[in-house]
């Protein structure tokens, strides 16, 4: 394998996943296009911050993760979670000031969600958490995944962020062929952003809707 890790496809940014297990989940199965924004629901407890993990590779699991038909398991573990990224609900934040947390700040994607350039200077302990969701997602697009795993990315928003976060992995979506697996507990939510829902009840895979 090349320092890159393993190439792409012709069927950019598929996600394959095959009769996962992982801590009292699955098994599970699916497939998620480049491009395409699939939601993830149930009840508190059935799974979905768990499907997510095991999908980032932070926790263990059986069966099989696939990314544009390469195996997780050939990925070396950092260009795995580069690719396939992870937006948790509370993000990490290691160093005083916010442009430490940032190899480098793209200022149009700050824009995006309605911080500036001069935000890169602040101390994170004066962000409000909604500050923090959406610095933490631009800090996640930085590396440009070509699928990312969002579990609940708006929960600390006021409409109008919620709106530019929408627009932003709209976007992604639409000039980079992103694939999004969103977790949201907002039914109009589910269906602004999605074409298919899967559900998941007890740890199981319940069925699938589309939108």
């Amino acid at each position: 394998m090349d320092p890159g890790g393993p190439k792409t496809t012709d069927s950019a940014n598929k996600l394959q996943v095959e009769n996962l297990r992982s801590r009292g989940l699955g098994p599970v199965s699916f497939e998620l296009r480049g491009g395409e924004c699939m939601c993830v629901s149930g009840e508190s407890g059935a799974g979905k911050s768990l499907l997510l993990r095991a999908l980032a590779d932070l926790d263990p699991y059986q069966g099989r993760v696939m990314l544009d038909g390469v195996a997780c398991a050939s990925f070396a573990a950092t260009e795995w979670r580069k690719r396939v990224g992870l937006l948790v609900p509370e993000s990490a934040w290691w160093a005083d000031r916010v442009g430490a947390h940032f190899t480098t700040v793209d200022d149009t994607l700050l824009v995006d969600v309605g911080l500036g350039p001069e935000v890169a200077d602040w101390s994170v302990a004066r962000l409000s958490s909604g500050e923090r969701q959406r610095l933490a997602l631009v800090r996640l697009l930085c590396n440009q995944p070509g699928v990312l795993l969002l579990d609940e990315p708006t929960a600390n928003l006021d409409p109008k962020n919620v709106e530019r976060v929408e627009a932003l992995v709209a976007r992604q979506q639409r000039e980079h062929g992103t694939a999004v697996l969103w977790v949201s507990h907002d039914p109009a939510q589910v269906e602004r952003v999605s074409s298919r829902q899967l559900r998941l009840t007890g740890g199981r895979l319940e069925g699938w809707t589309a939108s």
